[in-house]
Order: structure tokens, then C-alpha cells, then sequence
């Protein structure tokens, strides 16, 4: 596994627009043009200052973006504990500090040839990322996603992500814990539990499972997989919020 030294580099937003109802994206640019090494699923901290000057709390963010792209991109909840996100007030041209990589939910795919990815709301980022790496890459991986959405309208990306999918052959199911009267989804619908991840991974004990999302969420799902007999070993999981 590759060994990251932690940098500090300075960064510009290049791109910054509504995912969304809920969720920012945004992009950034390295300001030397040297981008950041890092490995699908890692995180990095953002630092950046707002218009008096002030510093916001550095932080942590999973990196959405392919390995190998120039540009950093992050998903942003808008408004998270009642606080309004730094980032829907800031301009193009703004610099921001990020320092990284960090994190050991790192996708090494020369290991994990079977894969589980079990995503949550905005915890879908690290997993898009292994998705363009596995593209980028062309590597033979055998891949289920499993993605949980309040609303249909809250699924990120969507059309790269069911074009992706399509063409890596990559199994998706998408569940939605909110659904409404209207809002025509015909998906599947309800939160994911021992018997969904059954269903969709039969084979689930002979995969490498990734999960990330709130607390809750992970916590849910990793005993959902116990109950399935998963090596806790095979488990790797990262926590937001």
C-alpha cells in the first residue's frame, strides 16, 4: 500500500453549483498546478477564510474526484446541525487550504477484486471516486453498489453515475428512505437491513465491504453485516457528520 506524506497546498475554486437540493458540489485547483496524490476513499481537511478574514474550522471531506485528475471535487451538505455551509457563499477565484491525504478507506484494487460499496447521502463521494478510478484504470473489478437516498431527488450525480455504472458493469441498487406521493420513483424504496444486502449480495461473505455515511448508518450497517456472518475483517468503514 502506497505511503502518502501529508501536504498542505493552497487551492482555487473553479467550479461551485447545486448537486442537489441538499448537497453543494464543488471544485477546486491546485494553485501550483501540482495536484495531490491520494488513493480513492481518502479524505482530505479544507481550510479557507471568509470575507472579514477569519478562518473557518478546518474540515474533513472525502475526495470524489479520480486519483488521477488535476481538479478536487467534493459534495457538500448545504446545511448541516442548523449551520448554513461556508462554501454556498463562496466565488470563484477563492482559495482554500487543504491538507491531506488522510484516512485508511483507501480502494486498492489490485487486493480487492470483489467489492460491496454501501453508500449513504452524501457518503456516496468516496465511492464515485473508486468508480472514475476503476475506469481511469480500466481494472477488472467486480463491483455491487448500494446507495441510500432520503428523496429521489437527492441522488448525486445521477446520470454519471447510472453511465458508470452501465459501463463498468457495475450491479447498483438505490433505495430511497423517504419516498412520496409524486415523485415518481419506482425504485426500490425503505432503509437497507441484513436481508436487502442479501438479496443484492448474495455472495456478500466472499466480498471486501466498503461503507460510508452518518454514524447511524454505518453503525446500522455493519450489523446488518454481522448478522450475515461478514468477516469483520473484510469491513471497511468511514463516518461523516
Amino acid at each position: 500500500m502506497k505511503q502518502y506524506k501529508i501536504e498542505r497546498k493552497t487551492y482555487e475554486l473553479v467550479e461551485n453549483f447545486s448537486g442537489t437540493p441538499e448537497v453543494q458540489i464543488i471544485r477546486l485547483k491546485p494553485v501550483d498546478g501540482e495536484p495531490m496524490m491520494f488513493d480513492a476513499g481518502m479524505f482530505v481537511m479544507i481550510y479557507g477564510t471568509d470575507s472579514e478574514g477569519k478562518q473557518y474550522i478546518g474540515r474533513a471531506f472525502s475526495i470524489a474526484s479520480d486519483p488521477h485528475s488535476e481538479i478536487m471535487e467534493f459534495f457538500i451538505v448545504k446545511e448541516h446541525g442548523g449551520h448554513r455551509s461556508h462554501f454556498l457563499d463562496s466565488k470563484i477565484g477563492d482559495k482554500f487550504t487543504i491538507s491531506g491525504p488522510s484516512g485508511q478507506f483507501r480502494f486498492i484494487p489490485e487486493e480487492d477484486k470483489k467489492v460491496l460499496f454501501i453508500a449513504g447521502g452524501t457518503g456516496f463521494a468516496p465511492f464515485l471516486s473508486m468508480m472514475r478510478d476503476i475506469k481511469k484504470n480500466n481494472y477488472d473489478t467486480d463491483a455491487i453498489l448500494v446507495y441510500s437516498v432520503k428523496y429521489p431527488s437527492e441522488i448525486i450525480l445521477k446520470d454519471e453515475l447510472y453511465s458508470l455504472s452501465e459501463e463498468l458493469k457495475i450491479k447498483k441498487f438505490i433505495t430511497v428512505t423517504r419516498p412520496a406521493e409524486g415523485d415518481n420513483w419506482d425504485g426500490e424504496k425503505g432503509h437497507i437491513d441484513s436481508n436487502r444486502i442479501k438479496s443484492y449480495a448474495p455472495d456478500v461473505t466472499e466480498r471486501t465491504v466498503y461503507i460510508c455515511g452518518p454514524l447511524n448508518f454505518v453503525k446500522a450497517m455493519k450489523e446488518s453485516l454481522a448478522e450475515l456472518n461478514v468477516d469483520p475483517k473484510k469491513v471497511k468503514a468511514d463516518v461523516w457528520g
